[in-house]
């Protein structure tokens, strides 16, 4: 059975209401509804909108001010065409509209789309559901030798801008010579939690996230040090610090254990 379709009246209806909701300066209401009535529904959606955006991204919304914010606000609700009805999936979408704007050149601070991811993450990471099969894990067993188990609830991240201490009074307009790397973690009681991490640290724990091959913990070192230029000499040194490393992940839960290799 096809769904039912709005009769083409009411369906004009429908477009001319919500183009005016979203660009009320260049789109004019439906016929038959007096602006008293239509300011109640501009208002609530507007509201709604820039309340939940103000919320996800606060540090945003601190440094650019009233105007600068509402502007930026009513431009994503106008030029935006969101994927998802999902009110929690707008402030992916904002994400998406600040990377266009940045491939147009629209004259952000060069900061801001990864302030914004930066910001989002706390969420994102807050409604992640995880499997319970994605926690299973031997804890005790070899970190070297077997096949180290990234956390799905702990995420390295790596910025161009130091973006944890971007603020009113610092606000760069280059980035520094070395990139900042963090790790953002859900604990038991699901509170997110923010930590540096030096390079190493991010290095190790991205090769463990992507690690399809099943290489073991000194297979991702010994590859570690080799893409960093460390000799043969210094390469056991090396390892070893890394599997300090590794334990002291383990002991955090941001390293679960080693893989559980199915029966069979």
């Amino acid at each position: 059975m096809r769904p039912l379709e709005a009769p083409p009246r009411l369906r004009e209806q429908q477009v001319a209401f919500a183009a005016h909701l979203r660009d009320p300066a260049s789109a004019p209401p439906p016929e038959g509804i007096e602006d008293r009535r239509m300011a109640i529904y501009r208002d609530l959606f507007y509201n709604s909108l820039e309340g939940l955006l103000a919320g996800n991204f606060p540090v945003i919304r601190r440094l650019r001010g009233d105007d600068s914010w509402h502007a930026l606000v009513r431009d994503f609700y106008r030029e935006h065409a969101c994927h998802t009805p999902l009110f929690t999936e707008i402030g992916r979408e904002f994400l998406r509209y600040l990377e266009r704007r940045q491939e147009e050149g629209r004259g952000d601070p060069p900061f801001l789309l990864e302030l914004a991811h930066y910001e989002w993450v706390e969420l994102a990471l807050s409604l992640e559901e995880v499997d319970e099969q994605d926690l299973q894990a031997d804890r005790e067993a070899d970190l070297l030798g077997g096949v180290p188990l990234l956390s799905p609830l702990a995420w390295p991240l790596a910025y161009r801008f130091p973006v944890q201490q971007i603020r009113e009074d610092f606000q760069p307009a280059e980035p520094p010579p070395q990139p900042t790397f963090l790790l953002v973690v859900r604990d038991g009681e699901g509170e997110i939690r923010f930590k540096s991490l030096d390079p190493l640290g991010y290095h190790l724990l991205q090769a463990v996230g992507s690690n399809e091959q099943g290489a073991s913990g000194r297979q991702l070192l010994q590859a570690l040090g080799v893409a960093a230029g460390v000799d043969a000499a210094s390469l056991p040194g090396f390892i070893e610090n890394g599997s300090r490393l590794l334990q002291a992940l383990r002991q955090r839960e941001v390293i679960l254990g080693t893989r559980i290799e199915p029966a069979g």
